[in-house]
């Protein structure tokens, strides 16, 4: 069973930036590229654990702060010739507000 989050206004969220949502198993980062597409995935670097909510995010990837690994925000994966993946969430926009859906 799945449970759509409401996370914060669209706006409210800076393009090329991201947010963090605090759950019981863990934050996720909440990511707004430079042409308002929405994503969310497990705010932990898969190579050392580092807060990817603080990276540099460009096009559709964010890097990691600390190693500079880049990080696909669409599926997670680690770009060659790294290697390792995250986990990603579902987001949706509905009149301006960002939702994160969580399962149960």
């Amino acid at each position: 069973m799945s449970n759509w989050v409401k996370i914060a206004p669209l706006n409210e969220i800076p393009k090329l930036g991201a947010r963090v949502v605090r759950c019981k198993d863990g934050d996720i980062g909440v990511f707004r590229t430079e042409d308002d597409r929405v994503f969310a995935i497990n705010n932990s670097c898969p190579h050392k654990g580092g807060p990817l909510s603080q990276g540099i995010v460009y096009g559709d990837k964010v890097a990691c702060p600390l190693h500079s690994w880049k990080i696909s925000l669409v599926d997670g994966k680690a770009e060659e010739p790294d290697v390792g993946q995250t986990a990603c969430f579902k987001t949706k926009v509905e009149d301006g507000v960002v939702y994160l859906e969580l399962k149960d």
